[in-house]
C-alpha cells in the first residue's frame, strides 16, 4: 500500500474511534468495535452475553467484514437468530500487523457504508 493509502487508513480509524469514543465514553480498541459489529449483525440489541457468546460474536463480525472481500458468504440463520458464515477462499497467510490492518480496513469501510 502507498504511503498516501496507509495514512488515509490511519486517519479513517482515528475518526472512527473518536466517534465511537464521544458515544461511548472510551476509546475502543479493534476487539471491542469487532464486538460491536458482532452484535450489530446479530441484530437481536444488546444484552448480556457469556464469554463464549462473545467470542462467537468476534467471530461473526470477522466474517462479515472479511465478506466484503469474498472470504467468507452468509449461509444462514440457526434457530436462536444466529448468523452462520462460510468459508469461501482461503484466506492468505498475513502477519499479525497486516491482519490488524485488513480488519481496521474493512471495520472503517463497515461503518461507512452500514452507519452512515
Amino acid at each position: 500500500m502507498d504511503t498516501n493509502g496507509h495514512d488515509e487508513m490511519k486517519k479513517a480509524w482515528q475518526d472512527l474511534t473518536t466517534t465511537l469514543s464521544a458515544r461511548f465514553g472510551e476509546t475502543p480498541d479493534l476487539q471491542a468495535i469487532l464486538f460491536l459489529v458482532g452484535v450489530q449483525e446479530l441484530g437481536q440489541g444488546y444484552r448480556s452475553f457469556s464469554k463464549s457468546e462473545k467470542e462467537d460474536l468476534i467471530h461473526i463480525a470477522i466474517c462479515r467484514l472479511l465478506s466484503t472481500y469474498g472470504y467468507y458468504e452468509f449461509q444462514t440463520r440457526d434457530a436462536d437468530g444466529w448468523p452462520h458464515w462460510k468459508l469461501k477462499v482461503k484466506l492468505p497467510h498475513l502477519t499479525l500487523a497486516d491482519q490488524t490492518t485488513l480488519l481496521k480496513r474493512a471495520v472503517v469501510e463497515y461503518f461507512e457504508k452500514e452507519m452512515p
